[in-house]
């Protein structure tokens, strides 16, 4: 036997002798945690949350300028440059906001979750407070989204560094000319999903979320939002083990009736109640994260149906452009199965 077959003898033995493993997959128990180091990511909306990605309000914020008031749209921006854009008609201070901030992350911790915050913030990007849009978590890990305007283009990249630096996978990074946001992101069941299509999502970056998803086994449904709407979660959070509230008037007949044919029961908004009224949070199944104020009505129907509100002031956050839901990014959940 020549000196080169024996080389080639010896080395397919040793590749036989230690052969790959597909199984365990890569998001079961096992893999994770010899591997990972523990349980990655999320399969549902409304398990007991454990670690949660936050931005507390900052210096980022400097870059709103009172002067810049657009009368028509009753807002403040820089619409030359498209730097930033402030959504409600007052501006309040950031000592006012850092003190909301604070107050949610409190009650957070309270219920038991890890708050894990931005390691740091991209120059001048004053909505990265709303941390649930760059990142969407999925069974072993995470997959870090591709915003839509240019004055939310670059908090991906803290987002990607503070996922690393904690050990969690991440499964895709949205690209191309796909568009993703996590606000658009529904775990109605462990094993079906919604994203809202909208300006701030298209349909490649959906194909890409659907990659990953279907390789997991989980059916991706797609939701067309009526108008300029931005997010799905503006119309509808998983409160509880199949119990949603909704926004009717946003969500087209035949998702209202998927909603149904999966055996989710829908706590509709009354419509003298605000429509962030839906912008809740759940940390663990019927224990849900409300901002304080004029929603008694929906309140009521939550109480009815034995769903614990844990109210907070956030309207000064909420001025900006998004509440409790927008501001918190779940990173790992206890499945519902």
């Amino acid at each position: 036997m020549s000196a080169v077959s024996e080389f080639e003898y010896r080395y397919n033995m040793t590749i036989k002798a230690f052969p790959s493993h597909a199984e365990p997959d890569f998001e079961s128990p096992s893999q994770q945690k010899e591997i990972w180091g523990r349980q990655w990511g999320c399969d549902n909306d409304v398990g007991q949350l454990r670690v949660v990605m936050m931005h507390r309000p900052g210096e980022e914020l400097g870059i709103i300028d009172p002067s810049k008031r657009i009368e028509r749209l009753g807002s403040y921006g820089d619409e030359v440059g498209e730097t930033w854009y402030w959504r409600g008609d007052v501006i309040p201070s950031l000592e006012e906001q850092q003190a909301q901030h604070d107050a949610l992350a409190d009650i957070l911790r309270a219920e038991g979750v890890e708050v894990v915050y931005l390691k740091r913030c991209a120059p001048g990007k004053h909505k990265s407070i709303y941390t649930r849009d760059s990142a969407v978590a999925v069974k072993g890990g995470a997959i870090v989204t591709r915003l839509g305007p240019i004055v939310r283009r670059g908090e991906e990249a803290p987002v990607t560094e503070t996922i690393a630096a904690l050990g969690m996978p991440i499964l895709r990074t949205v690209h191309g000319t796909g568009l993703m946001e996590g606000g658009s992101f529904v775990w109605l069941n462990p094993r079906t999903a919604v994203i809202g299509r909208s300006s701030r999502v298209n349909e490649e970056g959906c194909r890409q979320v659907e990659d990953v998803l279907n390789a997991q086994g989980v059916e991706l449904l797609r939701c067309d939002l009526t108008g300029y709407r931005l997010h799905i979660d503006g119309a509808l959070v998983m409160v509880d083990v199949n119990t949603a509230i909704i926004n009717p008037t946003q969500l087209p007949f035949w998702f209202l009736e998927k909603l149904q044919e999966l055996d989710i029961r829908t706590i509709e908004i009354h419509p003298d109640d605000p429509s962030g009224t839906v912008n809740c949070l759940a940390v663990r199944p019927g224990r849900v994260i409300m901002q304080t104020g004029p929603s008694p009505r929906t309140a009521e129907a939550l109480d009815k149906l034995g769903i614990d509100i844990l109210p907070v002031e956030y309207e000064k956050i909420f001025l900006g452009g998004g509440g409790i839901h927008c501001s918190t990014c779940p990173l790992v959940r206890d499945t519902i199965d």
